[in-house]
Formats: structure tokens, sequence, C-alpha cells
């Protein structure tokens, strides 16, 4: 049978909601709509902190890390880890350093089409709520502020037997979705400082467009069906309280970090 969205099962896109992770037939595979409602908390990988660090043990580390840097860096199919190829097309987008998709392929990971390589999806909306509200894609979770996304990567429990899929966006993917992609993936190196190039979310992809991009096309996969732009006027006071509030978080950032913002750089997500 055709890959077709009423496989999946129903969720409540209003909130931060998850799908069902229980099979309804051996020849079908769920997506896994992940959440903030687990109490399982990631716990930081330290990779040699039982046995005695030798210089030979700390020479053949450092080899290892300077193999999988390279190897990431030359073969751009991988995912961050090493471990394998990315399951989903990309495409060359205006983040050169960011895995993007096109809509169409993220409008194929919805109905199905890569349910044998996916076993759970997470679709990470960095809109502010408004925009959210006024139209998402089904299943998608509201998470704008680097808080979010520290809960996020914090309380979800991951598995190197199971792929779980992140996918960012905003309403362009220009700013917001990729600032959110990097900071994840900024976390989850920090967590797994002692075991590179592991990673508890190696493959992460950005929408490129956006929702604006998507809902143009494949508006048949959002709820409500339809599109409030970030600048739209009924919403002047919403723009002004949530670019208040995103500051807020950001201006807690490390100020050394902020220092060397001078100047634009690529900064390569490995």
């Amino acid at each position: 049978m055709p890959p077709h969205t009423s496989e999946y099962s129903v969720v409540d896109c209003e909130g931060i909601t998850r799908y069902s992770r229980r099979r309804c037939a051996p020849a079908k595979r769920h997506l896994d709509f992940d959440g903030l409602d687990k109490s399982v908390k990631r716990r930081r990988s330290f990779g040699f902190s039982e046995a005695a660090e030798t210089p030979e043990r700390k020479e053949r580390s450092i080899e290892s890390i300077i193999a999988a840097v390279e190897r990431l860096s030359t073969e751009p199919r991988l995912v961050s880890d090493g471990s394998r190829e990315n399951m989903l097309p990309t495409i060359l987008g205006k983040h050169k350093d960011l895995n993007a998709i096109t809509p169409e392929t993220m409008s194929r990971v919805l109905e199905g089409a890569f349910r044998d390589s996916i076993d759970q999806l997470t679709v990470i909306d960095c809109r502010y709520p408004y925009e959210f509200e006024g139209g998402h894609i089904k299943g998608a979770v509201n998470l704008y502020t680097k808080q979010a996304i520290d809960e996020f990567i914090h309380n979800s429990a991951t598995s190197s037997e199971k792929n779980h899929v992140l996918i960012f966006h905003c309403e362009v993917s220009s700013e917001r979705g990729p600032k959110m992609y990097r900071h994840l993936r900024s976390l989850d190196r920090e967590l797994n400082i002692d075991s590179y190039p592991k990673l508890n979310f190696p493959e992460m992809y950005l929408l490129e467009g956006g929702y604006k991009a998507f809902y143009e096309t494949q508006s048949n996969h959002c709820l409500p069906k339809s599109y409030t732009p970030m600048l739209q006027k009924d919403h002047s006071e919403n723009l002004r309280h949530f670019r208040v509030k995103s500051k807020s978080w950001a201006a807690g950032d490390n100020p050394r970090q902020r220092s060397r913002a001078h100047g634009k750089q690529t900064k390569l997500c490995f």
C-alpha cells in the first residue's frame, strides 16, 4: 500500500506532543514525533572515566579524533558521527555547513516514504508562538529559544540503535532555524566531549525555504492550513514581546564567545 498520512497516529499539534511508539503492523514503521514529556534525562558520556589514561591511550585518542574530523570533512554524505550516510537526499542550501532538504522531501518524509530508515522524527519549528499557532507542519514542536533547545536535548532519551532524525525550520530558514540547529549540535558535542565523534542526534536537517516555502506547495501537511508571517501587522505587539524574550536568553551566552563574533564566520557543524 502506498505511504499515506493516515498510517500515522493522530497527535495534538497545538502542544508539544509525540506519536505513539506502538507499531500497528509488521510491515509498517511509525515515525515518533518526539516532545518534551519524557522524564528520562541524558547522561554525559565519559569514554575513559574508570581507567587511567596512559600516554599511549591518549595518543590513540588524538589520532582517532583527527581521523574522524578528516573523514567528516571530506565525506559530506555522512551523518555527523561518521557512522553512516544521511538517509534523506540533501541540497546545497543557503547555509552550506548545514544539511538542507527541499519542501518536497519534507512532504515525502511525512507521508512515510522513508519509514524503513527513520525510526523517530522531530520537526522543530523555531518561529515565534503566534506564527506557529497561525499554521505549522503537522506534528511539529515549537522551540524558539536556546533554553527550550537545552531542555529538549537533556530530556530526550536516545539510542544508537534507533535513528531519531531532527528537521529544523523557521519562516524562511534564514536565521532562527539555522541558529537553533547549530546550538543543538554544539550542546550535543559538549555532552559527548569525551567520546568524539559520538552524538545523541547525528542526523539533522534544515528545511530550505522554511515554513513559507513549504506552505506554498505542501499546505496539505499544515495545521491549520494557513500561514502567519512574522511581520504581520496584527501581531506587532507579539513580535516585540518575543523578540525581547529571545534576547533575554541570548544575553546569557558566554561573553568570550560574543566577543569573537566580529565579522562573518562560517561555523562548521561536524
